[in-house]
């Protein structure tokens, strides 16, 4: 069995009323304090009983919450036109996106039909104005290209020729170093037969 809905409309009875109030009141607090701490939202809430007893609820400040309103309000009377301006931003901005879109289509030749004679000259003005530049832009890069191959050439170059001079380097103090060990070798040998006799003699040695 469904639950009857409750008709909307002033309760006649007193006592009835007095405890829908406090019922809803009490129901509406609860609510506007969940989407304050759920949202972030900074909400105001004021009552006024039947009998004109005060009930209220703020996330921050009531007082503040109030002059902010007054504020914001007195700002669109001073100037009316800045809701219509803002409503405006969306339009404009899909008509410029729009543009845009079909000047596109244009430069890459689609739907020309739908220009007239000045401006498909116009066009083919703006094309080769940017085929130039990008003929300028492509021909700086291939320079800059080529001078750093060419001082990256001009470096291996310079690091072969150190390289051909160390190796010289080394080949010139290894041979001295060997003549001079067989020199000493062929005086020692020399020595040593001129000096020494190594002859056989037989008998008792007579005094010369």
């Amino acid at each position: 069995m469904t639950r009857k809905r409750t008709e909307i409309k002033k309760i006649d009875n007193l006592s009835a009323r007095q405890v829908t109030f406090t019922k809803r009141r009490r129901g509406l607090i609860k609510k506007a304090h969940q989407l304050s701490t759920l949202c972030d939202a900074e909400i105001a809430l004021i009552i006024f009983s039947s009998t004109g007893k005060l009930f209220e609820f703020s996330s921050s400040s009531t007082e503040q919450v109030i002059e902010r309103h007054i504020n914001l309000h007195s700002e669109k009377s001073l100037n009316p036109s800045a809701q219509q301006q803002v409503d405006d931003i969306p339009c404009a901005l899909r008509k410029d996106l729009s543009d845009r879109a079909r000047e596109l289509r244009h430069l890459r030749g689609e739907d020309l039909h739908e220009l007239n004679l000045d401006q498909l000259n116009q066009l083919e003005k703006s094309l080769e104005a940017g085929l130039l530049r990008v003929s300028e832009t492509k021909a700086g890069r291939i320079m800059n290209e080529i001078s750093a191959l060419k001082k990256k050439g001009a470096q291996l170059l310079e690091e072969n020729k150190h390289m051909k001079m160390m190796v010289k380097m080394q080949e010139a103090t290894r041979v001295p170093r060997n003549n001079h060990l067989s020199g000493d070798y062929d005086h020692s040998s020399a020595y040593s037969s001129s000096n020494f006799d190594t002859s056989l003699k037989l008998g008792l040695p007579f005094p010369q």
